[in-house]
């Protein structure tokens, strides 16, 4: 028997197997309301009124209004897509992959014979979707021995159906499938009771996909979609969607002059223009002048490392297909790095550390490469070359706690330095699998709550969800149109410590091994500006923008005095330019808005009779006139402070 708690209705006990709709059955029968039910939430874990519920726990129905139930929502999409597609392009001509769910929506990878997708297709596979909603199909679940299914498949063609039952789904494991009318799919759910019962949906794009990730496989097309319970939130969604596109970091790029990607010199590797140059410095500058007056120690590594450093590190056993291939010089093999800590551990251990000189942190913007697949690259998102803002924190158990308030803290100022307040924090605890001790784990785990804690922000547990050799924290942050970020990362490890034998000669004139937290506040400084140049849509921050005013003279006879302005600003430091082409004032001004410039600075007649300077922000249009001197020390103020404003 099971003993489930079910949310707001008390503790029951039913037979093994039971499925919610049963339980909904036995509870109306007792005389309970039970309405609206989508699915439940068993421990952690959704489920759908179909699924067989085999162990004990807390059980809470799903409504719509539950953020939960938009999994089984969009799963149920991409079931209903999938049907939509065998209906058009014939039931054994289309080959399915997987189908599962995104953060706003779903997709399903396909094998369409003798069609290739193209955007003009995606309207007529969404009315298909709707017809099949319409028809209110209802869907239902059943479990099925191992040969059938792969009978069931074969006879439809579905060989990559075939490939996960053979290759991952163990011997024994329970067989599922739903059916939804004429159409069947392997599939563990969940899904919602009937086709008719699913919200509203946009299909947006179309990619391509290697099946299981892998280069040698067949390339599938893969169709995204989204969807939501009402069409309100979609609405807002697909118009979050057109922003973003105005944003995209890669179109800006190129009409601001920030950077290229060029096939001749390779995918995924960025080539820094100068404006985008002025950008990387500004950040690294400030990277800099901050770690060192926090104590950190500046380090430089090569690009390159002997086989043997990434043998120790387990880098070639266990990282090994995302490195670049291994070079031969002089009979001896060579990697590029794919990260810089081994680096750091050779440099902690180039002379023996006393207790009294540790923590040690050791920070560096290292350059690392890494292969990554043509297929997921993606602007400065997504790079084969990038820049991490990494650090090494070695020390004593006794300082753990204070080190690891000390890099939140860090991360956070300078996150909120660059306009992100809202953020997402998760600490991840020890998987089950796992090197290490338990006391060194639960110091480490120990240290990472209360850090978050010191800093009055809510978080997420994910349990089991660290590393195998150390528990983290992983900080999401939120851009001007409600996107999470991936960002920051504090990473405990105790799998180096042990293969490169560090330590330390404690008081006790013994040796003790330190511990070791990895730490990157940006990630990469590629992706960190993509996202950057995406909040701001463009116009950074006064001190981070590559031309901070342009200075437009009304007509050629003064140019003579826009040049005398231009001196002195660039004497106070200010990066300007003249606009000096034979062109209107008015367009001279929308192209120096398009150009994303914070300042522009009219001069005429009476600014040069009166030493001044008319001063406009794309913002807010005409700020004043001002003299030469006051706008100097209007904008130092701005650039010193870092300041978001204008």
């Amino acid at each position: 028997m099971l003993k489930l708690n079910i949310h707001r209705f008390g503790e029951f006990e039913f037979e093994d197997g039971v499925t919610l709709k049963d339980i909904i059955k036995a509870l109306e029968g007792e005389g309970k309301k039970v309405k609206n039910v989508i699915g439940g939430k068993l421990n952690d874990e959704i489920v759908d009124i179909h699924t067989p519920i085999k162990k004990s726990g807390e059980l809470k129905f799903l409504t719509k209004k539950d953020p939960e139930s938009l999994e089984i929502l969009r799963h149920s999409f991409a079931h209903i897509m999938a049907q939509a597609l065998k209906e058009l392009y014939g039931d054994k001509k289309v080959h399915l992959g997987i189908g599962p769910t995104t953060e706003h929506g779903f997709y399903y990878d396909v094998e369409i014979e003798g069609k290739r997708l193209t955007e003009e297709d995606l309207p007529i596979i969404e009315e298909k979707m709707k017809e099949i909603i319409q028809r209110n199909c209802q869907i239902e679940r059943k479990e099925i021995p191992r040969d059938e299914a792969l009978k069931l498949f074969e006879d439809k063609k579905e060989i990559y159906k075939i490939d996960i039952i053979k290759h991952q789904i163990p011997e024994g494991e329970p067989i599922s499938v739903y059916t939804q009318c004429d159409f069947i799919d392997l599939c563990r759910g969940p899904h919602v009771p009937s086709t008719g019962e699913v919200g509203v949906f946009k299909l947006v794009s179309l990619a391509g996909a290697y099946w299981r990730g892998k280069e040698g496989n067949p390339m599938l097309q893969r169709i995204y979609g989204v969807a939501f319970w009402n069409e309100k939130d979609l609405k807002k969604y697909l118009n979050m969607l057109e922003e973003a596109k105005k944003r995209d970091h890669r179109k800006l790029g190129r009409e601001l002059e920030l950077f290229i990607i060029d096939e001749d010199v390779g995918g995924g590797l960025a080539l820094w223009l100068p404006k985008g140059a002025i950008i990387r410095n500004e950040i690294e500058t400030a990277w800099k002048q901050e770690h060192i007056k926090r104590g950190y120690q500046l380090v430089y590594t090569p690009h390159v490392g002997k086989e043997q450093l990434w043998k120790t590190s387990g880098h070639v056993d266990f990282y090994r297909e995302n490195m670049f291939p291994e070079m031969m010089i002089e009979e001896e093999g060579y990697f590029v790095k794919p990260m810089n800590c081994p680096f750091h551990v050779e440099i902690y251990k180039s002379k023996q550390r006393s207790y009294k000189e540790l923590p040690i942190k050791l920070a560096e913007l290292g350059t690392v490469y890494r292969y990554e697949r043509s297929g997921v690259l993606h602007g400065l998102m997504r790079v084969r070359g990038f820049t991490q803002d990494d650090a090494h924190i070695i020390c004593r158990e006794d300082q753990v706690e204070k080190e690891i308030q000390d890099v939140l803290h860090l991360v956070l100022d300078t996150l909120r330095t660059y306009g992100f307040n809202e953020f997402q924090i998760f600490l991840s605890t020890r998987p089950e699998k796992s090197v290490g001790d338990d006391r060194m784990w639960e110091v480490a785990t120990n240290s990472l709550r209360k850090a978050i804690e010191s800093v009055g922000l809510d978080y997420e547990i994910d349990e089991g969800g660290g590393a195998f050799y150390g528990p983290k924290i992983d900080v999401k942050i939120k851009d001007a149109i409600g996107r999470m970020w991936q960002c920051s990362t504090i990473q405990f490890d105790f799998n180096l410590p042990e293969r490169f034998d560090m330590y330390y000669i404690g008081e006790d004139n013994q040796r003790h091994r330190p511990y070791m937290i990895h730490r990157a506040i940006f990630g990469s400084i590629e992706r960190f500006i993509g996202v950057l140049i995406e909040h701001y849509a463009g116009l950074l921050p006064l001190w981070l923008s590559p031309i901070q005013a342009k200075i437009i003279p009304v007509a050629d006879p003064h140019i003579t005095y826009a040049k005398e302005v231009e001196k002195k600003l660039k004497e106070a430091g200010l990066r300007v330019e003249v606009d000096d082409r034979s062109e209107r004032m008015n367009k001279k001004i929308r192209d120096a808005e398009l150009q994303k410039i914070p300042y522009m600075l009219i001069v005429g007649d009476k600014e040069w009779q009166t030493g001044t300077i008319s001063v406009r922000t794309k913002k807010k249009g005409n700020v004043g006139v001002f003299t030469i001197e006051e706008f100097i020390e209007r904008a130092r103020k701005l650039i010193d402070e870092k300041s978001l404003e204008l």
